[in-house]
C-alpha cells in the first residue's frame, strides 16, 4: 500500500513535469517570459522530485544503519513527504521504540546478573587458555587478596601450584590447592567448566576457602575420639587404681608379720611397693585425662567490649613475672591504643598466655632473645594480635602438627595448649594461623 502511493505520487509529479516542459517548448516562440518561467517550474519540479525520492533513501539507509550499529536514538519524522509514507514512518518509529525498550531490558539483565556474580559468596573466575582474565568477582578477590587480575599468571607470587591447577583443571572437575601465606592458611576448593562464547573458549572455576570447615570438622573429629578415649580410660582406671589402693591397705592390715621369716617379709613389701607404684601410675593418668577432657569442655564465651590495651597489660605483667632474671627482651605494640575487642577476655588472655609462654621457651637460652605482642587493624579493618619470637623457628614438617591434641615438640609437653587455643579462638569466629621461618623467627597470628 505504501510504495503503490509512492509509485502514485512518483507519476504525478513526473506527468507534473512533462507538462511543464512542454509547455514551456509550446510557449518559446510565443511568450518568452511564460516560457522562461514554465522552464524553472520545471527545474524546480525535477529538484523536488529528485529530493522526494532521495529522502526515503537516506531515511531508509539510516534506518538500518542504526539498527546495525544500536544507534537507537533515532527519530524519523513525516516532513515534506506526504501522507503516502506516514505509515512507514509509524512502522520505523515503532520499530526503534521495541529495539530501545530491547536494549534496555538487556541492559537491565546484564546489570542484575553483574550484581548478582559480585555479591555472591563463591569466588568466581573467567579465563581464556591463555591466562587472559575476563571476569573476576569480589568473593575471589577477598579469598586471593588481589584488588584486580589481568592474567591468572600473575597468581604465582600467591601459589604456583594455584596456576598450575587452573591451568591444568578439566572441566567439571573438582580440585583442592593449599595457599599458606605469612597471614593464613588457605585450603581452596576449585570446580572448573569449559564454555564457549562467540568463538572464543572460556574456562569458569569457582573457588571456595574451606579452611576454616575442614578446621572444625578436624576439631570435631578429635572431641569425639577424646570423649570415647577419656570415658574407656576413666571406666578402667579408677578401678584399678582403687584395687591397688586396697591391695596395698590389707597387706599391711591383715598379714601379720612372721617371725624369723624375711622372705615373706620382702615378698610383702614388694607387693605393697607395687601397689603403690598402680595406684600413683593409675593418678597420674587419671590426671592426664582430665587435662585433656578439657578439650571438649570449653565454656561458651561472653563477649563483651575488652580493651586491647588491658589484655595486653596483664600479659605483660604475667611476662615480667617470668622472665625475672633471664635475658629476654619483651616488647608490645598497639596501633592505635583505643582498639576494642568483642570477646571473652579471661579466654583470649588464656590464648595470649599460652603463646607467650610457648615463646619464652623457644629463645631460652639464645643470645639477643626477643619476643614481641602487637596488635593492629589488617587491610579489612579487622583486629589482628600477633605473638612473635625470634627462636629457631618450627621445621616445616611440623607446621601442620603443632595444632593436633597430644602432639608436641617440646619434652614433657601435653600437646593441648595450641589446640586449646585455635578451639577458643574458632569460639569467637576467628583463626589461628604459625607462620615459621626456620632459624628467624616464629610469629602466632590472631584474627578476629
Amino acid at each position: 500500500m505504501v510504495f503503490r502511493r509512492f509509485r502514485l505520487v512518483c507519476a504525478v509529479r513526473v506527468v507534473i513535469l512533462v507538462l511543464t516542459i512542454i509547455a514551456a517548448v509550446f510557449l518559446a516562440p510565443r511568450h518568452a517570459p511564460a516560457a522562461a518561467l514554465c522552464a524553472a517550474a520545471a527545474v524546480y519540479e525535477t529538484i523536488v522530485l529528485v529530493r522526494y525520492v532521495e529522502r526515503v533513501n537516506r531515511d531508509l539507509s539510516r534506518f538500518f544503519l542504526s539498527i546495525t550499529y544500536g544507534d537507537f536514538g533515532q527519530s524519523f519524522r513525516d516532513v515534506g513527504l506526504g501522507p503516502s509514507f506516514r505509515e512507514l514512518r509509524t512502522v520505523m518509529a515503532g520499530v526503534m521504540e521495541t529495539l530501545r525498550k530491547v536494549r534496555s531490558e538487556r541492559e537491565e539483565r546484564t546489570h542484575y546478573l553483574q550484581t548478582v556474580v559480585q555479591h555472591v559468596g563463591i569466588g568466581l573466575i573467567v579465563f581464556q587458555p591463555n591466562g587472559d582474565v575476563d571476569l573476576i568477582n569480589n568473593a575471589a578477590k577477598h579469598i586471593l587478596r588481589v584488588p584486580w587480575l589481568k592474567n591468572v599468571e600473575d597468581l604465582r607470587t600467591v601459589s604456583p601450584e594455584l596456576v598450575e591447577t587452573l591451568h591444568r583443571l578439566p572441566s567439571k572437575e573438582r580440585g583442592f590447592v593449599k595457599v599458606e601465606t605469612e597471614k593464613e592458611t588457605l585450603t581452596l576448593a576449585l570446580y572448573a567448566t569449559e564454555f564457549r562464547l562467540q568463538g572464543r573458549d572460556y574456562k569458569l572455576v569457582s573457588l571456595q576457602n574451606i579452611q576454616r570447615e575442614l578446621e572444625e570438622k578436624e576439631m570435631e573429629a578429635w572431641q569425639k575420639l577424646i570423649r570415647v578415649i577419656t570415658h574407656e580410660i576413666m571406666n578402667s582406671v579408677t578401678p584399678i587404681s582403687t584395687l591397688a589402693s586396697t591391695i596395698g591397705g590389707l597387706v599391711v592390715r591383715d598379714v601379720p608379720p612372721c617371725p624369723g621369716s624375711e622372705a615373706d617379709e620382702e615378698v610383702r613389701n614388694d607387693i605393697r611397693e607395687a601397689a603403690r607404684a598402680i595406684e600413683k601410675r593409675s593418678q597420674g593418668l587419671l590426671h592426664f585425662v582430665e587435662a585433656f577432657r578439657s578439650l571438649t569442655l570449653l565454656p561458651k564465651p561472653k563477649i563483651q567490649s575488652v580493651p586491647v590495651g588491658e589484655l595486653f597489660d596483664r600479659a605483660g605483667r604475667l611476662m615480667a613475672a617470668h622472665m625475672a632474671g633471664k635475658a629476654v627482651r619483651f616488647t608490645s605494640s598497639l596501633a592505635p591504643e583505643t582498639l576494642q575487642l568483642q570477646a571473652d577476655p579471661e579466654l583470649i588472655e588464656q590464648v595470649l598466655i599460652n603463646l607467650l609462654l610457648n615463646a619464652l621457651q623457644a629463645v631460652e637460652g639464645r643470645a639477643g632473645a626477643e619476643v614481641s605482642l602487637r596488635a593492629f587493624l589488617n587491610e579489612r579493618s579487622r583486629i589482628v594480635i600477633q605473638v612473635a619470637d625470634n627462636g629457631p623457628g618450627i621445621p616445616p614438617e611440623n607446621l601442620e602438627k603443632i595444632f593436633i591434641p597430644f602432639y608436641s615438640t617440646k619434652p614433657g609437653g601435653s600437646g593441648i595448649g595450641l589446640s586449646l587455643s585455635r578451639q577458643i579462638m574458632r569460639l569467637h569466629r576467628g583463626t589461628l594461623h604459625v607462620h615459621s621461618e626456620a632459624g628467624a623467627q616464629t610469629v602466632f597470628t590472631l584474627s578476629f
